[in-house]
């Protein structure tokens, strides 16, 4: 799986790891993440994140 990078902050997704604290269960792939999700550590939308 793909990992996606926040262009605001530099924070990485992961999909082994997902995001538990907002909601994302690891093994989730970027594109199965919801559309509401936001960074968790800057709070940018899911649009500015892009593919490394």
């Amino acid at each position: 799986m793909e990992k996606y990078k926040c262009t605001v902050c530099g924070y990485i997704y992961d999909p082994a790891k997902g995001d538990e604290d907002g909601g994302v269960s690891p093994g989730t792939p970027f594109a199965k993440v919801p559309d509401g999700w936001v960074c968790p550590v800057c709070g940018a939308p899911k649009d500015m994140f892009e593919k490394v």
